[in-house]
């Protein structure tokens, strides 16, 4: 199986390859748009600010490309949050694969969240063997209301959608390469999909 994480300079890739290769997978890193295409899974991973790295996505012409994929798509955090119509963060406008705009945690609770949470209402392959409830790493300061596309929810003062999901294209606010055995639950049933 061919897995590409895609590199555009606004990534947590190293965590993300020693998850993969844990789970007995390699990954290359790559911005070719030919080596994209021939993946069998993709990964789309973000850390950073969201109009920077929109920025850089352009610049590479992958904001064209990744709205194209057929293959299937994971976007972890930031990556997730980009494969949205819009951010707060920046004003920012996305990928718009899902018709969500990505807003900021209200004044009250304490931004970012930075930590340990549950994941509940699980739906669809991706969950497969995690229990509800289980926990995950998560760091933002920005998030997806609750939508149509939604496939886990975080309650952090509020619930909101801490998965999409959208044809073959997913998302997860959380970090599953640093959500322990779960995590790596969740990343192995992506490359199963």
């Amino acid at each position: 199986m061919k897995i590409v994480i895609i590199d555009y300079g606004a990534g947590n890739i190293q965590s993300i390859m020693f998850a993969l290769k844990r789970l007995g997978f390699d990954a290359i890193l790559s911005n070719n748009t030919e080596e994209i295409i021939a993946a069998d899974k993709i990964i789309f991973p973000g850390v950073g600010e969201a109009g920077n790295a929109m920025d850089k996505l352009k610049k590479s012409k992958l904001d064209l490309l990744i709205p194209k994929l057929k293959q299937p798509v994971l976007g972890i955090c930031l990556g997730m949050q980009l494969l949205c119509k819009s951010s707060e963060e920046g004003e920012t406008v996305g990928l718009g694969i899902f018709d969500i705009e990505v807003k900021r945690f209200p004044k009250g609770e304490k931004i970012p969240q930075i930590g340990w949470n549950q994941i509940e209402n699980l739906k669809t392959k991706l969950f497969d063997g995690v229990a509800e409830n289980e926990f995950m790493y998560l760091v933002h300061s920005y998030y997806a209301p609750l939508n149509k596309y939604t496939i886990a929810t975080t309650n952090y003062g509020f619930d909101y959608a801490t998965a999409i999901q959208k044809d073959n294209f997913y998302g997860v606010q959380f970090h599953p390469e640093k959500s322990s055995i779960a995590g790596e639950k969740i990343l192995d049933n992506f490359l199963k999909l």
